[in-house]
């Protein structure tokens, strides 16, 4: 339900990935990240549609040099044409909102299981990967944090395989054959899941600490 003492004002400065953490490989080194770089798209998203829309005002941080840039030209197109409107003042937030990517967690549980009846059988091999992220509150005017919660997403890879083995012509020849899918879930939706969720966390947790109420 939407809050009862209306929208907060709220500033994303950036939610970086603390990990450090390169995407799992068994053969080399891989220089890619195991998670999204960008991941404060997602804190923004996500804070603008909870409750309908109904808790939180975003204000641009992360873009702050060229928004600044963009109304310098704006007051200074004016001033050549003497246009004398005033250019309305930005919103100033009253809490920032900030946090990260704490961890990244690969192979924390894997394994399998199949069988085969005359050469012919199945097989099934799995692995699950969590990523935790926190979020914290922080209000501007006392530099309290005044919230801060953690949330974690489970990340389940799987793969199936159907195998056929047989021997022919009195085992001198041999025929193997095998087909089969592999389904991996995307880090990066496991990271907005994992932040909505927090965002959800957060609220909750404001509530019970009575920052704000929720309109019956």
């Amino acid at each position: 339900p939407a809050p009862s003492t209306g929208k907060a004002v709220v500033a994303v400065y950036g939610f970086t990935d603390k990990t450090g953490q390169r995407k799992p490989s068994e053969r080399m080194a891989n220089i890619s990240t195991a998670v999204t770089q960008g991941s404060e798209v997602w804190l923004i998203k996500a804070l603008q549609e909870v409750g309908g829309g109904t808790w939180f005002q975003v204000v641009e941080r992360i873009g702050l040099e060229n928004l600044t840039k963009e109304r310098q030209i704006i007051r200074q197109a004016r001033a050549a044409v003497s246009d004398t409107r005033e250019l309305r003042p930005m919103l100033f937030a009253g809490v920032l909102v900030e946090g990260g990517i704490i961890g990244y967690d690969s192979n924390v549980l894997t394994g399998g299981a199949g069988a085969r009846y005359l050469g012919v059988g199945p097989s099934t091999q799995y692995r699950q990967d969590i990523v935790t992220v926190t979020i914290r509150m922080v209000s501007v005017q006392t530099g309290e944090v005044l919230l801060s919660v953690s949330t974690t997403k489970t990340i389940i890879s799987t793969g199936t395989s159907m195998t056929f083995f047989r021997f022919f012509d009195m085992g001198t020849n041999s025929l193997e054959a095998e087909m089969g899918h592999s389904i991996n879930e995307p880090v990066n939706y496991a990271v907005r899941v994992a932040i909505e969720q927090a965002v959800v966390e957060l609220i909750k947790e404001g509530e019970r600490k009575e920052y704000w109420q929720f309109v019956k």
